[in-house]
């Protein structure tokens, strides 16, 4: 299962003026032509806000990028709603003619860093514009989940919607600021809007002070196979407890084995993936699938890709 990287695809630097820095959390799509393939991310505006755009890049080569969007696909929420300080695109699944984009909102807080939840936005012309569902969360903090859920990956499957999501389960302070833990959760939905939640831990953590978020999910051969980002709290900014990618598999969705050592992918010894990989994302082809992801810096170098022939 070992992936094959190609390198750097795309890396935010100043196209537009809120287009400055970062190309965070990659989440592909491939059109209809299926000569392309859609890769939502986040870049940043001078303020270190994440606004939401896409490039189309060659389903064969997607090193190859055909066009870069030239206005964002979102714009920040109304101010106090979920959105207002941030988006980021995590999952695109069809539903009939449309396009669901599940997608994570910040907001600033005040004793921590900041605070997110989890919105929906449509397309109805193939992916290229978005309207919000709603104005706020689908996904927020509950009498069980009291912190904050972010990062989805949902896939429907029949008549069952699956996300997989991170949820916080509280704040550690390192060098005298709260840091966040998370987990990935679990929830089901008849119709990928309303989801019931049962507070289900799907990969516990290493150890206490270990993060892991931002699932991947496929299914072959009647198993669902995730990758997922995992870090932990010291040092985690390109250092020692930096991002990497995870694995694990399940036979149900729900109840999860884990398997780092199966992930396939470890850091380069130099360039733009030596310190961090994060936000994975699986596409699959018809002969191949695909990994997108970041590197350094939580998405400052760009996004990459690599190759796994099936």
């Amino acid at each position: 299962m070992k992936w094959q990287k190609k390198g750097v695809i795309f890396e935010t630097a100043g196209q537009h003026p809120w287009m400055v820095s970062h190309a965070c959390v990659p989440t592909a799509l491939l059109l209809e032509d299926k000569e392309r393939i859609r890769i939502y991310f986040a870049p940043r505006n001078k303020k270190g806000q994440s606004i939401p755009t896409f490039i189309d890049v060659d389903a064969e080569d997607p090193s190859r990028v055909l066009k870069l969007h030239d206005k964002p696909i979102l714009e920040l929420g109304e101010r106090g709603t979920f959105d207002d300080g941030g988006i980021m695109p995590c999952s695109v699944v069809r539903n009939k003619s449309d396009i669901f984009l599940y997608y994570v909102g910040w907001n600033p807080s005040g004793s921590v860093p900041y605070r997110n939840a989890i919105g929906l936005a449509v397309s109805s012309d193939g992916g290229t514009t978005f309207e919000r569902m709603y104005p706020g969360a689908i996904v927020d903090r509950n009498k069980q989940e009291p912190f904050f859920t972010a990062s989805p990956c949902v896939m429907k499957e029949d008549d069952t919607w699956h996300m997989w999501y991170a949820s916080s389960t509280g704040f550690v302070e390192v060098n005298g600021s709260p840091e966040p833990l998370y987990v990935i959760k679990y929830a089901s939905s008849d119709d990928g809007i309303d989801w019931h939640r049962k507070n289900h831990t799907c990969i516990e953590p290493n150890d206490k002070y270990e993060s892991n978020a931002r699932a991947t999910v496929i299914k072959e051969d009647g198993m669902y196979k995730m990758w997922f980002a995992y870090r932990g709290s010291f040092d985690f900014r390109d250092g020692t407890g930096s991002y990497s990618i995870g694995y694990t598999e399940s036979e149900d969705a729900v109840h999860w084995q884990r398997k780092d050592e199966q992930a396939g992918i470890s850091y380069s010894e130099k360039g733009w993936d030596s310190t961090m990989q994060t936000y994975p994302n699986v596409l699959e082809m018809e002969k191949k699938r695909y990994l997108f992801y970041n590197g350094n810096g939580f998405g400052k170098t760009g996004i990459g890709y690599a190759v796994q022939e099936i």
